[in-house]
């Protein structure tokens, strides 16, 4: 399978990025899938029933909170 990369930032509100989390928290939740989009290709991930969660946070000259599903 060819890889399938998605690395993009946006600006944004702190609102509308909670939004987007939950979006995506929900799938999870309710279909134990994510889908996604880049260009005219759309892939389905399959999340299982257990994975690996790291939290991240690194505060300096620019703060980062880093949230990263493993499988």
């Amino acid at each position: 399978m060819d890889l399938f990369e998605i690395d993009e930032t946006q600006r944004m509100s702190r609102e509308a990025a909670a939004a987007k989390l939950h979006a995506l928290a929900d799938a999870l939740a309710r279909h134990n899938s994510v889908e996604f989009t880049k260009g005219d290709n759309r892939v389905t991930v399959a999340i299982p029933d257990e994975v690996e969660l790291k939290i991240e946070v690194e505060l300096g000259d620019t703060n980062e909170l880093e949230i990263e599903l493993t499988w």
